[in-house]
This record gives structure tokens, C-alpha cells and sequence, in this order.
């Protein structure tokens, strides 16, 4: 057994559970409990297990997973920016590099490089599986802010227009979610959850 690589790998599995701690703006689907990444993350995970047919590509499913179950451990550091933020923007590549870097970098080299090569291909969005990931990301807040009565949308003033420039994305990664995108910002706008 090589002890030093085991060790290595512990202190991640011991560095990562601050992520439980890393609060998200979104609501537990009707509630007011404030989510957490690593519940977010979970919770993706299963999405991308179940939704997977609906991908517009066909992806590899574990590549997926593992992309959803890392792409926030970045937010240890680097915290976590609100998608509809008007003074900070989202995508904080510098600070989430270095914390990729630093958090990643506990586990022995070859896990590091894959750990943080599959961080990036996430954030590139390019690969099909990366679409994907990334469609799922977008729709389950819009799920969450819909079971809560607008949850973010109504309390951060967020109009239907903003909320379609975010979430774009979806489309990329899967057409059969984002016509169902799209007819729930509707009924959502009809109920008046989201401002046109």
C-alpha cells in the first residue's frame, strides 16, 4: 500500500467537505432552506443520471457525473458568485484557477491533472458532455426559483430577459430540456414568479 498517495488522498476527501458549507442563493426545491454546492452538486449528479437520453448528444455519462460532482469544489476558495449578480460576474476564471489548483493539487499528479482537466473542459462548455453538465446546471435553479414563487428572481428583481441571457446555455446541451425551459419561464411569467 503506498501510504503517502493514500494520505494525499484523504486530505482531499477532508478538504472538500467545506463544500457542504458553501452556501448557494437558491432554495431546496419549496422551501426557504438555503441549498449548499455540495447538495447542488448531488443533486445534478442525479439529474444527469436520469435526464441523460435527453442530452442533445450522446455523452459519456460517468464524464458528466464527474464533471457536476467537481465543477463547484472551486467555490472552497473562491466562493460563491450569484448567477444574476449585477456588480461581480460569475465566471471569476483567475480566482477558481487557483483554488483548482490549490485543492486539486492534495491529490497525488496523475489525479491533480485529471481533476483539473475535467474542471476546465466543464468550464469550456465545448465537448457534448460539457453542454450537457452545463444545461443541467442552468435548469435545476430555474426548477428551484419555480417551486419557491420566484425564490431569487423575486427577491433579487431578476426579469425574464436576464434569466434567458444566464441560462442560453440549456439549449446547447439539450433541445428537449430547453423547450421545457421555456414553457416553464412562461407559465412562470404568466403566474407572476419572474417579471417580462
Amino acid at each position: 500500500m503506498n501510504v503517502d498517495r493514500l494520505t494525499q488522498q484523504l486530505a482531499f476527501i477532508r478538504e472538500i467537505d467545506k463544500l457542504k458549507y458553501i452556501q448557494r442563493k437558491t432554495r431546496l426545491f419549496n422551501s426557504q432552506r438555503h441549498e449548499n454546492d455540495a447538495e447542488h452538486s448531488w443533486h445534478l449528479a442525479m439529474m444527469a443520471m436520469v435526464l441523460a437520453e435527453h442530452a442533445s448528444a450522446p455523452v459519456d455519462l460517468f464524464k458528466v457525473m464527474k464533471m457536476l460532482l467537481i465543477h463547484d469544489i472551486v467555490e472552497i476558495d473562491a466562493g460563491d458568485t450569484f448567477l444574476y449578480d449585477t456588480t461581480q460576474n460569475h465566471v471569476n476564471t483567475e480566482a477558481e484557477l487557483a483554488a483548482a489548483k490549490r485543492i486539486f493539487g492534495l491529490l497525488p499528479k496523475e489525479q491533480m491533472r485529471d481533476f483539473i482537466a475535467t474542471w476546465e473542459e466543464f468550464e469550456a462548455g465545448e465537448t457534448d458532455e460539457a453542454r450537457f453538465a452545463k444545461a443541467l446546471d442552468r435548469l435545476e435553479p430555474i426548477m428551484q426559483n419555480a417551486s419557491n414563487q420566484g425564490g431569487t428572481w423575486a427577491e433579487f428583481d431578476v426579469t425574464l430577459d436576464r434569466v434567458l441571457e444566464k441560462v442560453q446555455g440549456i439549449r446547447k446541451g439539450s433541445d428537449t430540456l430547453w423547450a421545457y425551459t421555456e414553457a416553464l419561464l412562461r407559465e412562470n411569467v404568466e403566474n407572476g414568479n419572474l417579471k417580462e
